[in-house]
């Protein structure tokens, strides 16, 4: 059996209310007068914390107190060599002379000045630190060795104060874990960076226990991942594991992005 079918009516004589419902659904809530959601918080703070954190929480890692300008002395303790390999680790990063190269969170210069002769003469190291005492050793440091190619910036605790597109590589040696601000400093690093510049993070391993330094100035590779997967310019490529007691997670900025 077959049914008649229904001549074509024209959508002008088809009543609006058979419609009305289906075409409130498409107006945004906003539009009808509704309060948007409001945004999470990036930032927690907590009463109960560990004695060596700061108290405040970010994606479920508590920031670390930053250590001051008077434990620069252990920064250049003599067995740093052994312990942390810095040897090592300038080999992995791989520079190349004529590099633009920030060192955030610089300190006294211990690495910075073991990668200027590396950039060389048509290289720069941009040394970073946001204690005006950590800027002052390291100039008086280059003065003394004649170095030419430091820069020194006093940064902020949610601005390193670096050019727009200008940077090769960003190192950060045992600090990003003390950013009181990391998600402002990672936002302002990652524009910082030239398309195919990349970004360091060496942490003390908190997956390991045998690491003799305290749990919240450790992180896990997966912490470092995890926080910059907030960045989509920004790709993990690759984690280097030869360090006695760090990893060094790299991050490198996709081509065509400025």
């Amino acid at each position: 059996m077959e049914f008649d079918r229904p001549e074509s009516i024209p959508f002008s004589e088809v009543p609006l209310m058979r419609f009305l419902p289906f075409a409130l659904l498409l107006i945004p809530a906003f539009a009808l007068g509704a309060e948007p959601e409001p945004k999470k918080p990036k930032y927690e703070t907590k009463k109960n914390h560990d004695p060596d954190g700061i108290g405040k929480f970010y994606l479920n890692r508590e920031i670390a107190q930053v250590m001051g300008h008077q434990g620069a002395g252990w920064l250049e303790r003599p067995n740093r060599e052994k312990e942390e390999a810095p040897t090592k680790l300038l080999k992995a990063l791989d520079l190349k002379p004529g590099q633009v190269v920030a060192d955030i969170g610089a300190g006294s210069g211990y690495h910075t000045f073991r990668m200027a002769p590396l950039v060389g003469e048509k290289g720069k190291i941009l040394a970073v630190d946001i204690q005006q005492e950590m800027l002052d050793l390291m100039e008086a440091k280059a003065k003394k060795a004649n170095v030419k190619n430091v820069e020194l910036i006093l940064g902020t605790e949610t601005d390193p104060k670096l050019p727009k597109a200008g940077v090769d590589l960003i190192l950060l040696v045992d600090v990003y874990h003390e950013f009181s601000h990391p998600f402002e400093m990672a936002e302002e690093m990652v524009a910082s960076l030239k398309p195919g510049g990349r970004i360091a993070f060496v942490e003390f391993r908190l997956e390991d226990p045998e690491v003799p330094i305290k749990l919240v100035h450790k992180m896990t590779e997966r912490q470092v991942i995890l926080e910059m997967a907030e960045f989509a310019d920004v790709d993990h490529e690759k984690t280097i594991k030869t360090l006695p007691w760090q990893h060094i997670v790299l991050f490198k900025k996709k081509e065509g992005k400025k």
